[in-house]
């Protein structure tokens, strides 16, 4: 298959990066060389922000039901394209088809659900204590918005911001992973063919984040940064936004524990960890489990079905019929799960499944790795203590309901949480104590569009998704009225 070539998209036009400087984008199944991608850089980035900037006052003037209707156009363009734009995160990203194609169906529905919100940005009129004077509370778009996005969720990572930024009244300049743009391109053609209006959406691709970023975060007209990645990036664009007192929301690193009580449904207990451990990128996901803790009444039975599980796993290309777990997105990536297992192994660890990279035969040319299984693991080893980013499930065992508190808290990361019991009370109890912005129970499937989702602590700022994902991008502003006499 030949190399599909891609542009920029600047002020509602197909562009070319300065000299025509491009970047190759590969397959991580098979290496292959799928698309040269428009390389950019400071200089047109500064035209994207200009771009956004000049279209904001238009776009925010449009009445919240127009951007509204403009948005479920985007919706529906993206839903009779499900299938182009999953084959792309799959060329891109690795995760098999029918995982794609599910991300894209639930990453369309943002539009959907913010075009309904906009309209519902209520103000307030607050009781006035002095008889001449009105009080009101509106909401007003923040301004250009920077979207900056990673490479596992090419499709949901990009709506979750700019479908919120837009329904708002904000224009967008995003910058995606450099691993995925295709995906993001593809969701800019959809908006470009809805109508929305040139400049309210910007895509920048580039192989190089730093010069991008430094414009994004040093350039005034950006008044909103909402980034999804890395804890330690997180900290430097923080930093960076502080010069500038830019808004900011952040999603950042996870360290998810997922707790069985004794009392648990075990089959839904081993079914809900595969899922959310194993069939999310791979476990390449900031809320996947990532420490498995067990009562130690049933860890004889829970262990062995859910290893069970795993080694029935099906890994290969995301295009093979039946695929659950594809590759990991590059070789760094595989050599830094790796590592994370060796060391457990050396510190004595026992290995039940997996342990190693697949590299025979159809996987020899991708950055593979076995569904892995640990035991005899400690909270404070790294594997336990660092998000695993891989198909790897440490586990452990705890005796009562306040020893697994007090250690599943033990963390820096406060983004997801899961929770397998039967106990009414005891849900109460531990889903209250848990320090993580999302708590499933007996539930391991993640957030919907219609609530809040991020992190405690480390693992972020703000919020996405909910009523709270639109107010993330307005000022509030309160009008004080002195009535004449």
């Amino acid at each position: 298959m030949a190399a599909q070539r891609y542009q920029l998209y600047i002020n509602g036009k197909w562009v070319d990066a300065d000299g025509g400087r491009t970047f190759e984008v590969r397959d991580p199944a098979t290496g292959d060389h799928v698309a040269d991608i428009a390389d950019a850089g400071a200089a047109e980035t500064r035209r994207g922000i200009q771009a956004a900037h000049q279209a904001f006052p238009s776009w925010a003037a449009t009445p919240a039901k127009q951007r509204g209707e403009i948005l479920r156009k985007v919706q529906g363009l993206m839903q009779e394209r499900v299938d182009e734009i999953a084959k792309l995160v799959v060329l891109e990203n690795g995760k098999p088809f029918a995982e794609a194609r599910g991300e894209v169906g639930f990453s369309l529905g943002y539009f959907g659900w913010f075009a309904e919100e906009a309209r519902r940005a209520y103000g307030a009129l607050v009781p006035s204590p002095f008889p001449n004077k009105r009080l009101w509370v509106v909401g007003q778009p923040v301004g250009v918005v920077a979207a900056i996005t990673p490479w596992n969720f090419p499709a949901n990572m990009i709506t979750r911001k700019i479908a919120p930024a837009m329904a708002a009244g904000c224009t967008v300049v995003l910058k995606p992973a450099s691993a995925t743009p295709m995906t993001a391109l593809a969701i800019a053609r959809a908006c470009h063919d809805a109508g929305v209006p040139p400049g309210v959406l910007n895509v920048i691709t580039g192989a190089r984040s730093v010069p991008i970023a430094e414009e994004l975060m040093g350039n005034p007209l950006v008044k909103k940064v909402g980034f999804t990645g890395s804890t330690e990036v997180g900290k430097t664009l923080m930093e960076r936004a502080a010069k500038q007192i830019k808004r900011i929301s952040f999603e950042l690193g996870g360290n998810a524990p997922f707790i069985v009580f004794e009392d648990a449904d075990l089959a839904a207990a081993v079914e809900g960890a595969v899922a959310i451990k194993y069939l999310r990128v791979g476990g390449q996901s900031c809320i996947c489990a990532n420490r498995l803790y067990v009562q130690e009444t049933v860890a004889d039975r829970f262990i062995p079905a859910f290893v069970e599980k795993v080694k029935a796993l099906k890994v290969g290309s995301g295009f093979e019929p039946g695929m659950q777990v594809g590759p990991l997105i590059n070789e760094e990536g595989r050599k830094k799960v790796h590592g994370l297992v060796e060391d457990a192994v050396a510190r004595g660890a026992t290995v039940l499944a997996g342990g190693g990279p697949l590299k025979e035969g159809p996987l020899a040319k991708g950055y593979f790795y076995a569904p892995t299984v640990l035991t005899n693991v400690k909270d404070q080893w790294p594997v336990c203590q660092e998000e695993i980013f891989g198909p790897v499930a440490p586990i452990l065992t705890f005796k009562t309901e306040e020893e697994l508190i007090r250690r599943a808290n033990d963390t820096t990361f406060g983004l997801a949480s899961y929770l397998y019991t039967r106990d009414l009370g005891r849900v109460v109890r531990v889903a209250e104590s848990l320090e993580y912005g999302l708590v499933g129970v007996n539930d391991a499937a993640g957030y919907t569009h219609e609530i809040p989702f991020g992190g405690f602590k480390e693992s972020g700022l703000g919020r996405e998704g909910g009523q709270e994902g639109l107010e993330e991008y307005m000022e509030t502003k309160s009008i004080v009225v002195n009535l004449p006499g």
